[in-house]
């Protein structure tokens, strides 16, 4: 029975978007969780800044034991060392040689004709191969290439010593047939193929990208790039159904554990919900809660910045929007990029610091599986303690509820997010609370290690706002 390997791309197609923000603790754990999964390969993109991207890969390298960690290399040979520097402590580190094939692409991304390209890809590919021999080589835009040069591309890349040989649908034109046809062709015609694994690269512009990917596996491919999250690629959910029911008699398997697939592919979807983005920052979509998926540089001004925080919701003063700017210049002088997520951790903790109007007195918890989640809160103002007792669907929501009770308004939760701040047993939690009076988004933030008092922390900060401007 013939293996078919999975190459996941997710990771590559995030760091290739530049306002796309992940944190390296989030990137480890999309490797981590791709591995436990058992595909074949993890892809990284090409390296940009060198201080943050090279430790990116080396921290994944790390945790990445039974994948293939492979590093895209940019259009030069120092690229290649730099990419093989950056994940040569992997256990099963790999280089990936990415060049356009097509007229149009090799003008307008290398600025080269074909004489040079084939040039340009014999020298990375055997620069490449000088430090591993597990070398990629993927022909961009191949389907729309000119058929003599692409099999002389790809006969000169399997000699410089490529081990796997790519055809990439760039374009996404191809029918699941013609996609079988465009295979058996380049096997045909360039007999080299057949001593490396030929893989598919398909775009999944016309919503076939599985079939063709199916067809392709038929005709002879034995690689398949896949992408845990929609990534314009086949889902590697669909594709694991299409050989977990057409596989035996088809004689193909992959070893990918698709007992987990379905559970760590929408933790990993939620993840990277709020953080993909492309193009312009303003026309880039939105996550779940309805928020731009932006990142913003160090570059950019406070204008830039005003625009943003205005997107997400918010109406700054002048003084505010001040405050928010300068906290936001300190974290992006750090590290380079600040994503939507962390902007709205930056207004709660900057903007409208305004005298507590209620004070957290005390709270008391319990939840069990066999018993419904019970919060007793006491708030402090003006001097005056009350109580608040309510059960809700999980201690948060309990603790919410009775607050409400205290306070005697509904407000609506615009927003809820939690992420860890330290690592450990003591781990502090951090919890980012919007809610919505009167039109306005008011953010509050709690730090804590408990993260349920955390809750009820960033809920006061922002109840506290309101109040104040509601006086």
């Amino acid at each position: 029975m013939k293996t078919i390997h999975i190459a996941d791309i997710t990771l590559r197609e995030i760091g290739m978007v530049r306002s796309t923000a992940l944190s390296f603790k989030e990137r480890v754990e999309i490797a981590r969780t791709l591995d436990r999964l058992q595909v074949d390969t993890v892809e990284l993109p090409a390296i940009r800044d060198p201080k943050t991207d090279v430790l990116s890969n080396k921290t994944i390298a790390s945790v990445v034991s039974a994948a293939h960690l492979s590093a895209a290399v940019g259009l030069t040979e120092e690229s290649v060392e730099q990419a093989w520097e950056s994940v040569k402590g992997a256990r099963r580190p790999a280089l990936h040689v990415m060049v356009p094939v097509s007229p149009v692409q090799m003008e307008y991304m290398c600025h080269k004709k074909g004489p040079a390209i084939l040039e340009l890809v014999k020298a990375l590919v055997a620069k490449a191969r000088y430090y591993t021999e597990r070398v990629e080589f993927s022909a961009l835009d191949a389907t729309r290439a000119e058929s003599a040069f692409l099999y002389e591309v790809l006969s000169a890349a399997v000699e410089a010593g490529a081990g796997t040989v790519t055809l990439c649908d760039s374009a996404g034109i191809m029918t699941a047939f013609e996609c079988a046809g465009f295979v058996r062709a380049a096997l045909e015609n360039v007999p080299a193929l057949s001593r490396v694994e030929l893989g598919v690269e398909l775009c999944d512009g016309m919503k076939m990208a599985c079939a063709c990917a199916a067809a392709a596996v038929e005709a002879g491919a034995s690689v398949v790039k896949t992408a845990i999250s929609p990534m314009n690629v086949p889902l590697t959910e669909d594709f694991a159904a299409f050989i977990r029911t057409k596989g035996d008699a088809l004689g193909i398997r992959c070893d990918l554990r698709t007992t987990e697939l379905a559970r760590a592919a929408g933790q990993l979807q939620w993840m990277l919900q709020t953080q993909r983005s492309s193009g312009s920052p303003f026309d880039s979509g939105v996550d779940d809660g309805g928020n731009p998926a932006i990142c913003l540089s160090a570059g950019d001004d406070i204008a830039e910045m005003v625009k943003v925080v205005r997107h997400l919701g918010y109406d700054l003063s002048e003084e505010d929007n001040a405050k928010v700017y300068e906290a936001f210049q300190r974290i992006a002088a750090k590290k380079h990029f600040v994503s939507t997520r962390e902007l709205d951790a930056i207004v709660a903790s900057s903007a409208m610091q305004v005298p507590a109007a209620y004070r957290i007195v005390s709270h008391v918890i319990t939840c069990g599986n066999s018993i419904s989640a019970m919060a007793n809160l006491t708030l402090e103002r003006d001097g005056e303690r009350e109580q608040g007792m309510a059960a809700g669907d999980g201690p948060i929501d309990a603790a919410f509820l009775a607050i409400e009770q205290i306070i005697g308004h509904h407000y609506e939760l615009a927003d809820f997010q939690i992420q860890t701040v330290t690592e450990g047993r003591e781990a502090m939690g951090s919890a980012l609370v919007k809610l919505r009076a009167g039109g306005k988004l008011y953010s509050g933030n709690g730090i804590s290690t408990d993260i349920i008092g955390a809750c009820i922390r960033a809920y006061i900060s922002a109840l506290n706002k309101i109040v104040y401007e509601q006086a």
